[in-house]
C-alpha cells in the first residue's frame, strides 16, 4: 500500500480531504538495513500475507501456528508470559459450558449484590439524560435524539449484568496478531491463527469466571464459541472477558458488521497493529479517530516487534503515538488517563506481561462499563450541544421588551387616546354640570343633537375617540408588529428548535390577538357611567338660584322703568341682575377651574383601565404561552448541563 493509496473509499461529499499516511515506512526502511535473518522474516510476513505472529512459514501441514506445533507454540508463549510454568493441554474445541469446572472467584462482585453503576456517579447523568429526551420529543425530530435513546437503551442493558465483568475486545487488521496474543493471554491454544485470510471467522470468547453467561447472551456469542482459559486460571484476570473480533478489514462479507456492532457493546478495545500496517488509514479513519472519546478504555498494541531490529521498535512505536495524537485520541502518559500505547510480541511473549497486567488492574477496577457509558454520554452530549446551547446571549426577553410590547399593545387599542377622551368628556360634563344656565342654552342650541350623543357617549366613558381606537385595534400591522418584535427578543440566542417553538407560540397567540384586545376593549367600557360629585348638584342649585335671583332682578327693572315702583332707583335691580349674572359667571369659572384636576384623574383611570384590557389579553396569548417556552428550554438546559456532567 503506497503512500498517496486512498484507503476506505471514503472521500465522497463532505468526507475529509485526502491525507497522506506514512503506512509503515518506518518498519519498512529499518528491515532494508538489516541481513538476511530479518529479510526472511519480511518475506513471510508482508502486508498482503504475514501470518498472525509472522513466522515465514508456509500454510502447509504441520507449518505455521497451526496443528500441534501451533498448540506448543502457543503454550510456550503463554508461560513466558506468565512467568510460571506451562499450561496443560487443552482441547480448543471445547464448549464453554456453565455446568463445568467452575471459577469461583472471591469477593461478591459477580453475585446479585455486585455494584452497578446504577447506583454510581453516571446515574444522575442517565436520569438528566433521560429528563432531556422526554422534554425534548415535541421540539426536536427522532433522528436528532435516536443517538441519546440508543444510548440509554445502552445503559439499561449493560446495568442488568455487575459491574464485576469487563468485557474487553481484541481488535485489529488482517495479520496483525491479534488472535496469537489472545491466545498468549488464555495460555491456551482457543483461536485459530494462521497466514490463511481471514483467519477469524465469528467472535470468540474466553472468560475468567464462570457468571459471564448474561454478557456474552447479550453480545450474541453462541455456546459453543466461549472459552475458557487454561488452568490453573490466573487470578489476577478474575472477571475479565475477552473477545477475539474478525479482522475490521476482512475481505469476507459481514465480518465488518459483526466488528462494528461488538465494538459497540464491549466495555474496552485492545486495538492490535503491526508494523506494516500500524498507520492504515481505514484504521484511523474508519475507527481510531472517531472513538477518540474512549481514550480511557483502549489500548493499543504494537504486535509483532520481534521482527524489528535495534531501535527500529521504539522508532515505528513513537511513530504510532504520533498519529495516535493526531487522531485525537489521549495517551495515559505520566500518570494521566487516557489510552495505553505499548509494544509487545505474542510469537516470544514480550510485553505480553505488561498487557496482561494491564488488563488485571482494569478488571480490578470494576470501572471499564462506567467509563465506556460516560464516553458514550459525552459523544451524544457534544453531538447534542447545538440543539440545547446558545450562543451566550441572555435567553428569554428583558423587561424593556415586555414593557415596550405593552405599550405598542396599549397604543394599538387607543388607550391613550381614550383617556384624554374620557379627560374631555369630565371637563363638559362639569361645565354642563356646573355652568349658568344661559350658558347651557347656548351650548344646546349650538351642538344640537351631534353634541347630545357625544355627551352620551361620553356618560357611558365611551369618548368621542373610541371609534379612532377601534380603528387601531382592528389594525393588524401595529399589533402584529408588537408580536414580532417581542419574538425577535425572545428568540435572540436560542438554539434553533427551541427558536422555532417560542416563535409559533407567539404566531399562535398573535393571530387572533386584534380581535380579542378589541373584545376586552369593548367590555372594559361598556356600561359604565362617570360618578358625579356631589359638589356638582350644590353648585347646580347655587346657579338655579342665581337664575332666579337675574330673573327677580329683570322684572323688578322693567317695573321701575315702567313706573309701577314710585320712589325706587333703577340701579338697585340693575346691580341685583348684574350681580347675580356676574357671580353665576364667576362661579362657572371656579368649577372649571375644580374640575381639571379630578378630570385628569378621571382620565388617567380610563387610560389605565383599557391599558389593563389590552394588556391583559396579549399576557395571555403571546406573553404567557412565550414565557412557557422559555421556562421550558431553561429547564432542558439545566438537564442537559447535568447530562454534560457539568454542576
Amino acid at each position: 500500500m503506497t503512500a498517496t493509496e486512498d484507503h476506505g473509499g471514503g472521500h465522497g461529499a463532505g468526507a475529509r480531504p485526502r491525507q497522506t499516511w506514512d503506512d509503515g515506512l518506518i518498519a519498512r526502511r529499518a528491515q532494508r538495513r538489516v541481513g538476511g535473518r530479518t529479510q526472511g522474516r519480511a518475506q513471510g510476513g508482508s502486508a498482503a500475507g504475514a501470518g498472525e505472529g509472522a513466522t515465514g512459514a508456509s500454510c502447509g501441514p504441520g507449518e505455521g501456528p497451526r496443528g500441534e506445533r501451533g498448540r506448543r507454540e502457543t503454550a510456550e508463549a503463554g508461560e513466558r508470559a506468565y512467568g510460571g510454568p506451562s499450561y496443560g493441554a487443552y482441547d480448543p474445541g471445547g464448549a464453554y459450558e456453565p455446568g463445568g469446572a467452575a471459577y469461583e472467584p472471591g469477593g461478591g462482585a459477580y453475585g446479585p449484590g455486585a455494584r452497578s453503576f446504577a447506583a454510581g456517579a453516571l446515574r444522575p447523568r442517565l436520569d438528566a439524560l433521560r429528563q432531556l429526551v422526554g422534554l425534548s420529543r415535541t421540539r426536536l425530530d427522532g433522528r436528532t435524539l435516536a443517538g441519546a435513546v440508543r444510548v440509554l437503551d445502552e445503559a439499561d442493558a449493560r446495568g442488568r449484568h455487575p459491574l464485576g465483568h469487563t468485557v474487553v475486545a481484541f481488535a485489529g487488521a488482517t495479520g496483525s496478531g491479534k488472535s496469537t496474543l489472545f491466545n498468549a493471554l488464555a495460555g491456551a491454544h482457543l483461536s485459530e491463527a494462521g497466514i490463511c485470510r481471514p483467519t477469524t471467522a465469528a467472535p470468540l470468547a474466553c472468560a475468567w469466571t464462570d457468571h459471564a453467561e448474561g454478557l456474552l447472551d447479550r453480545l450474541g456469542i453462541p455456546v459453543a464459541d466461549r472459552r475458557r482459559p487454561a488452568h490453573p486460571y490466573d487470578p489476577a484476570l478474575r472477571g475479565l472477558v475477552l473477545i477475539d473480533l474478525p479482522d475490521h478489514d476482512s475481505a469476507a462479507s459481514g465480518h465488518r458488521e459483526r466488528v462494528d456492532r461488538l465494538l459497540g457493546l464491549v466495555d474496552a478495545v485492545v486495538w492490535v497493529v503491526d508494523p506494516e500496517k500500524y498507520a492504515d488509514a481505514v484504521l484511523h479513519e474508519r475507527y481510531l479517530r472517531p472513538l477518540a472519546g474512549y481514550a480511557e478504555v483502549t489500548f493499543v498494541v504494537l504486535n509483532q516487534v520481534d521482527r524489528l531490529p535495534g531501535e527500529a521498535a521504539v522508532q515505528v512505536l513513537d511513530d504510532l503515538r504520533r498519529l495516535l495524537d493526531e487522531d485525537g485520541l489521549a495517551l495515559g502518559e505520566h500518570g494521566e488517563p487516557g489510552a495505553a500505547v505499548l509494544a509487545l510480541s505474542a510469537l516470544t511473549g514480550e510485553g505480553v506481561g505488561e498487557l496482561r497486567e494491564m488488563l488485571g488492574r482494569l478488571a480490578a477496577e470494576c470501572g471499564a462499563a462506567e467509563r465506556r457509558l460516560a464516553a458514550d454520554v459525552d459523544g451524544t452530549m457534544a453531538r447534542l450541544r447545538p440543539q440545547y446551547v446558545a450562543d451566550g446571549a441572555p435567553v428569554g426577553f428583558s423587561e424593556r421588551a415586555r414593557a415596550e410590547f405593552e405599550d405598542r399593545l396599549a397604543e394599538a387599542a387607543g388607550a391613550a387616546a381614550a383617556g384624554q377622551a374620557a379627560e374631555r368628556a369630565w371637563l363638559r360634563d362639569a361645565a354642563w354640570a356646573c355652568g349658568t344656565p344661559w350658558g347651557r342654552l347656548a351650548r344646546g342650541r349650538a351642538l344640537g343633537r351631534t353634541g347630545r350623543a357625544a355627551r352620551a357617549a361620553d356618560r357611558t366613558d365611551i369618548p368621542g375617540a373610541r371609534a379612532s381606537a377601534v380603528e387601531a385595534v382592528t389594525a393588524r400591522p401595529a399589533v402584529e408588529e408588537a408580536v414580532r418584535t417581542l419574538a425577535d427578543e425572545a428568540t435572540a440566542g436560542l438554539p434553533g428548535p427551541w427558536a422555532q417553538a417560542v416563535r409559533e407560540a407567539a404566531g399562535w397567540g398573535g393571530r387572533g390577538l386584534p380581535e380579542a384586545v378589541d373584545e376586552a376593549v369593548a367590555a372594559a367600557t361598556a356600561g359604565r357611567r362617570p360618578a358625579r360629585p356631589p359638589w356638582w348638584s350644590v353648585v347646580a342649585a347655587a346657579q338655579v338660584a342665581l337664575l332666579v335671583v337675574q330673573v327677580v332682578g329683570v322684572v323688578w327693572l322693567l317695573g321701575v322703568v315702567a313706573g309701577l315702583f314710585g320712589g325706587v332707583e333703577w340701579w338697585l335691580p340693575a346691580l341685583l341682575t348684574t350681580g347675580g349674572a356676574a357671580v353665576g359667571s364667576g362661579l362657572a369659572w371656579c368649577c372649571g377651574v375644580a374640575a381639571r384636576g379630578p378630570a385628569r384623574r378621571h382620565g388617567q383611570a380610563a387610560e389605565a383601565r383599557l391599558r389593563e384590557a389590552a394588556v391583559g389579553c396579549g399576557r395571555a396569548r403571546v406573553l404567557e404561552p412565550v414565557g412557557a417556552e422559555l421556562a421550558r428550554y431553561r429547564e432542558v438546559r439545566a438537564q442537559y448541563v447535568i447530562a454534560t456532567g457539568g454542576g
